[in-house]
């Protein structure tokens, strides 16, 4: 598990120098893919499939990035974008991309679904922590609104 966190973060934090993240943000942005890769490698542990897994993680990585941005008063996208990498299938991607190569047509098909699952699931994971940090927004300035109006 240690290996798999520290290459997580290691991962996050490359990718983050890469696309010229802030270097005060490139700590936080390893740390947003550790989480996120230790959410995931959990759940995958505990025999639950990919595609939840991806999706949970998604969400808590997003989350996760909301809660930095605004603490930092960086971005979001710096933290999300980092934070998901360790989570794209680009291995699965890849073999389905071989099998097709090679005439495995079936084989090529299964992996290519499972990472297009996977893939929708890390997007849907994303927007769904975006709506949930908008209403969580909008109930508080509701709140604040109606203390300021009595």
């Amino acid at each position: 598990m240690i290996a798999q966190l520290i290459t997580s973060f290691l991962a996050t934090s490359g990718f983050g120098i890469l696309f010229n993240v802030p270097k005060n943000a490139i700590i936080k942005c390893g740390l947003v893919g550790m989480i996120g890769w230790f959410i995931y490698f959990s759940m995958v542990e505990k025999r639950i499939d990919a595609v939840p897994a991806s999706f949970v993680s998604a969400f808590f990585i997003s989350a996760l990035s909301h809660v930095f941005a605004k603490k930092y008063k960086t971005p979001v996208i710096i933290f999300i974008v980092g934070g998901i990498i360790p989570l794209v299938p680009g291995g699965l991607a890849y073999d389905a991309m071989r099998n097709f190569v090679s005439n495995e047509y079936s084989i090529a098909i299964e992996l290519a679904a499972k990472a297009s699952l996977i893939a929708g699931s890390i997007a849907m994971g994303i927007v769904f922590s975006e709506v949930f940090n908008n209403t969580i927004k909008q109930g508080v300035s509701v709140r604040k609104s109606k203390k300021m109006n009595e």
